[in-house]
């Protein structure tokens, strides 16, 4: 009995070592999804400050700064909703497909407005504002402000996805599965972004 009971003290640590790491990434996500949505919050409720222009309609900016807020909430709150259910047998599948849209989706988008960020700057590309959004812009702000400040959440944001997938998947088949086929998506979908973006294909609306 004694040694029964050191044995399964001796293996607890290895038992909850996956469960520990999972909760403790999911915990990381969602407050990197609340921090973007308090800073686009800010501009749902009237703030003005770092914007790089004047708005067109300050009231149709703060209604879509507000879409903006509420779909960057529910995405803060999804890693922790979805801890619970990674045990269920048949909602783990559909868990990782969740993670793998979210990882393929905003590592494009990143990587794709990175890039043209870094062509606008260098001027081999003129980003254009809808009018209906910006009545004047500052163009290299922008630019900046983009680069080095939204894309990179995006990009975390993806990563720290496909870290949730990672952890539950473990070593093995399945993992590789999963990071090679998010990886050939990303690199693909970025691909025809930027042909699109530079105008070299149709126009297209990615990310």
């Amino acid at each position: 009995m004694d040694s029964a009971a050191r044995t399964r003290r001796g293996a607890s640590p290895r038992a909850d070592a996956k469960p520990s790491r999972l909760a403790w990434a999911s915990a990381a996500v969602a407050g990197w999804g609340l921090c973007y949505a308090l800073y686009r919050g800010y501009y749902a409720v009237g703030g003005t400050a770092f914007l790089p222009g004047r708005p067109a309609n300050p009231s149709a900016f703060r209604m879509l700064n507000m879409a903006a807020t509420i779909i960057l909430l529910i995405a803060a709150v999804l890693p922790i909703a979805m801890l619970p259910l990674w045990p269920r047998r048949r909602v783990g599948p559909v868990l990782l497909a969740v993670c793998w849209v979210i990882a393929v989706g905003c590592g494009m988008h990143g990587i794709i407005d990175a890039v043209q960020r870094v062509l606008s700057l260098a001027g081999l590309l003129d980003v254009r504002y809808p009018e209906a959004v910006w009545a004047s812009i500052d163009t290299r702000t922008a630019d900046l402000q983009d680069l080095f400040f939204n894309e990179p959440w995006f990009m975390l944001e993806g990563l720290g996805f496909a870290a949730l997938a990672w952890i539950t998947l473990g070593p093995g088949r399945a993992r590789r599965a999963w990071v090679g086929s998010a990886l050939a998506a990303t690199g693909a979908l970025t691909v025809i972004g930027l042909l699109s973006a530079t105008g070299v294909i149709g126009r297209l609306i990615i990310g």
